[in-house]
């Protein structure tokens, strides 16, 4: 029951997350373009946009192999 909270917890933040996501994104899209699009503004972007990303895409595989270790628990017991 607590996991199950805590799952819809993490859902919620989750959420957050992309909001804060797409808050960070906006400058550095707008600093590329702003550079012009130059080759070293668009590798900076990628960059940055992939830290973004990274930081999205680790939560949600750790919340399902979460899920995944508690559903084996319960049929455990």
């Amino acid at each position: 029951m607590f996991l199950a909270w805590l799952l819809k917890a993490g859902a919620v933040l989750f959420l957050f997350n992309e909001v804060r996501g797409l808050v960070l994104a906006a400058p550095v899209l707008y600093g590329m373009y702003q550079a012009g699009g130059s080759l070293m503004a668009i590798w900076i972007g990628f960059c940055s946009l992939g830290g973004i990303a990274l930081s999205v895409i680790v939560p949600l595989f750790a919340a399902g192999r979460l899920k995944k270790i508690a559903s084996g628990l319960a049929a455990a017991s």
